[in-house]
């Protein structure tokens, strides 16, 4: 049995941001596991398949829509700073891991396509707090594919300024690429929550930044995560999740490359595919909750202290 709930917060520039939560009824939650969407997606439909495997194997699930995304305010599909994007969710999600009856748990990191990146940028942010990331293809670079030709990319950067908004970056429609059962293309294309259409210019040069920033830093990741990527992904690069594997700093890194699956790799596969893929997150989400926690370790120890010196 799954709880769901959903719930609405005000970020720091006045908008209302859609939340939701997925918690086992019958059991103490293992551990905290937050998600991050990909572009145009959202969290409640698109993501709630994702989400109660991982609440019925044991863990507290949560997830928001960005600004201009799903249910949450803001023009639909539109990035003006993708910096702003990252301090929303890092607020809301460190404000669930301090409440009291979270305190102690493990906190992990859940992003897909763009929500890997936002999942990297909120470790580069704070990166003694996450214990750990699952990254499904993430966006560290955009596949040459989906990418504007230089010439044009070069043209609409100088646009961006006068018409941040307007619908004309030129590329292949993504879900076509992207989700390789028919039938979940068709239901995310009736979904009224995701965006449809070409990006907006303001927001494909976001991703083009931020893509860019990823990949030159990789070296920079010290987070432990695991990440996952389809061979046959169109839609992101699978040879940066490797690089990913091979510079990061961190000390604990896994990397996982499927054959014969696409981009989304959490709800756009087969029923046997996603079996596959499914397992192997919770796996490595089981392993290391129940591995002993450095970070708790200490602050337990630290408080131990401070208790000692005032006695």
């Amino acid at each position: 049995m799954v709880m769901y709930e959903e719930n609405f917060v005000l970020n720091s520039r006045g908008m209302k941001l859609f939340t939701c939560g997925w918690k086992p009824v019958k059991q103490e939650p293992k551990a905290l596991l937050f998600l991050c969407h990909g572009y145009a997606a959202e969290s409640s439909i698109t993501m709630n398949s994702t989400a109660t495997r991982l609440a019925k194997a044991g863990f507290a699930v949560y997830g928001m829509d960005y600004e201009g995304h799903g249910k949450s305010e803001g023009l639909s599909g539109y990035i003006s700073n993708f910096d702003d994007l990252v301090d929303d969710v890092s607020i809301h999600y460190s404000t669930i891991c301090e409440k009291e009856e979270n305190k102690g748990k493990m906190r992990f990191l859940l992003g897909e396509s763009m929500g890997g990146a936002v999942v990297l940028l909120l470790a580069r942010k704070k990166p003694d707090f996450w214990d750990g990331a699952v990254l499904v293809a993430p966006m560290c670079k955009l596949a040459e594919e989906v990418k504007p030709h230089p010439v044009v990319i070069s043209i609409l950067i100088k646009l961006c300024s006068f018409i941040p908004t307007w619908k004309i970056v030129p590329g292949n429609d993504i879900l076509d690429i992207a989700i390789k059962e028919p039938h979940i293309r068709t239901q995310v294309r009736e979904n009224e929550y995701c965006y449809k259409g070409r990006p907006r210019l303001k927001t494909a040069y976001q991703l083009l930044l931020v893509s860019l920033d990823l990949e030159k830093n990789l070296h920079e990741v010290s987070i432990p995560f695991i990440v996952l990527h389809g061979e046959d992904d169109r839609v992101t690069d699978k040879s940066v999740s490797k690089m990913l594997y091979e510079v990061a700093s961190s000390s604990d890194k896994t990397v996982k490359l499927y054959p014969n699956m696409w981009h989304a790799l959490l709800y756009g596969e087969t029923p046997e595919n996603a079996e596959i893929v499914f397992s192997d997150v919770i796996k490595w989400l089981v392993d290391r909750t129940s591995e002993s926690n450095r970070r708790l370790e200490s602050e337990l120890k630290h408080k131990h202290d401070g208790l000692l010196k005032h006695a």
